[in-house]
């Protein structure tokens, strides 16, 4: 299970902020006021054996704040462009994405952005920093590596082609150059090779990379090195980023974000001609919620659905387990494209409602009849079992890519929900790239805008 730390902010940044500033010298001269504070660590601290894990600790907890620590999280954000979450704002930053309508200048969309290169970048440095002084640990390191990948699959599966990745040591930038989703995801793989290599036999670490690896891998359309990259990953296996009530920075963003009163998003079945029943009478244990009188922020939507699969600020929120390595596994032997296959994905998908998750889920009562509905039924329990772990926005643009789908088949169309300031749909699959990422003179804009 992932750490969590509970370290205030990024202090080292702090410091070096103030040392880049001369604020530090102008204190210098008054010894009144030159105390050593013992709760904030400067930035040659964490060069040390005792400042590397303090170092690990705070990207950590960078990663569960851009994954599931915001409103505006991985999670919230691609599930909004989706069909699993839609907005009650009264903002276009949550809105336009909603309505399949992004443009540069969405700045509570800026900040996921920035909270994911934050987190990749951090933990390159802090990879550095463990082999120097506390090589020995290597399950540390390899979970340095499986976080970094994780922030490269989100690159790939929610932005346009040609996110670039620059690199910073805290005094010098090399700017990254544009990058396409097959050379983002083909990264994403190097990484997690990475985490496997120096995760040795540390079970918990290694796990994650497999079933990350295997997440690219199936980006990729490399079904069955995917599937043997998952291979040996427990059904039972679970890695979490945990959260805390102590700091907003520590709290369950997607709890914030479809649980409290006033709320920015909700749930709604059949988002736009969607299949998806989220919302089932009685609710799939998969997916479980209550009726309630919330109000969304917007003041007219009125009586939401609240979510339970996380039930307060403090719930943890699962990145990768077992389940996922199954449904890898199923879709990978789905290829064979026969009425065996077709048989034997239906079967797993079966076993996994009765066993994987309790109370179990009742079986699914009659077998797709054509590789069409075969794939359709395997997307639909990918949805269910993976609910609110931002994995929608990835599936659904890989239903075009990989399987011949049209955007408005698989996405959102026709009219939008009442309060979105768009009256219909736009043809958006992923997110533009920030205009703040114009600062890096190697940066022009998307690649391209295609799933």
């Amino acid at each position: 299970m992932a750490q969590f730390s509970k370290q205030r902010g990024r202090p080292w940044r702090l410091a070096a902020a103030m040392l880049a500033t001369g604020f530090v010298g102008a204190c210098s001269a008054d010894t009144v006021l030159d105390v050593t504070d013992p709760d904030v660590l400067n930035v040659g601290d964490f060069a040390s054996p005792t400042g590397a894990n303090p170092l690990r600790f705070g990207v950590i907890q960078d990663f569960a704040v851009a994954f599931s620590g915001t409103q505006d999280g991985v999670v919230v954000m691609s599930g909004n462009m989706a069909d699993e979450v839609y907005s009650t704002d009264t903002f276009d930053d949550r809105l336009l994405p909603n309505a399949r309508r992004t443009n540069e200048n969405l700045p509570a969309l800026d900040g996921t952005y920035r909270d994911l290169h934050r987190a990749r970048s951090g933990a390159s440095r802090t990879v550095q920093i463990l082999r120097e002084f506390t090589p020995n640990e290597g399950a540390n390191i390899g979970e340095m590596y499986a976080l970094r990948g994780y922030t490269e699959i989100f690159f790939a599966e929610m932005y346009c082609s040609g996110v670039p990745f620059s690199e910073e040591n805290g005094i010098t930038n090399s700017f990254g150059a544009p990058q396409t989703t097959t050379e983002i995801l083909t990264r994403a793989v190097a990484s997690f090779d990475s985490a496997l290599a120096a995760a040795g036999t540390n079970a918990n670490v290694a796990n994650l990379a497999r079933v990350g690896k295997g997440r690219a891998l199936l980006n990729l359309g490399q079904f069955a090195q995917a599937a043997a990259a998952v291979s040996g990953v427990p059904t039972t296996y679970r890695y979490q980023t945990l959260h805390s009530a102590a700091t907003g920075r520590q709290n369950n963003g997607i709890w914030q974000a479809l649980t409290v009163n006033a709320s920015r998003y909700a749930v709604r079945n059949n988002e736009g001609g969607s299949p998806m029943v989220w919302l089932q009478t009685p609710a799939d244990p998969r997916m479980p919620w209550a009726a309630s009188t919330r109000t969304g922020f917007n003041g007219t939507a009125t009586n939401l659905p609240t979510q339970r699969k996380y039930l307060d600020r403090n719930s943890p929120v699962t990145l990768a387990d077992g389940i996922e390595a199954r449904l890898i596994e199923l879709e990978a032997q789905l290829q064979a494209n026969t009425p065996a296959a077709r048989q034997a994905v239906f079967d797993g998908l079966n076993n996994l409602r009765a066993t994987a998750i309790s109370p179990a889920v009742p079986a699914i009562a009659t077998a797709p009849a054509t590789q069409a509905a075969a794939v359709d039924l395997l997307f639909q329990e990918r949805a269910y079992w993976m609910w609110l772990t931002g994995h929608r926005l990835g599936d659904l643009r890989r239903l075009i890519r990989q399987y011949g789908r049209t955007a408005n088949t698989v996405f959102p169309v026709g009219d939008t929900p009442p309060g979105v300031a768009a009256n219909t749909y736009g043809s958006d699959v992923n997110f533009i790239i920030p205009f703040d990422e114009r600062n890096n003179p190697n940066f022009s804009g998307c690649i391209n805008r295609d799933a």
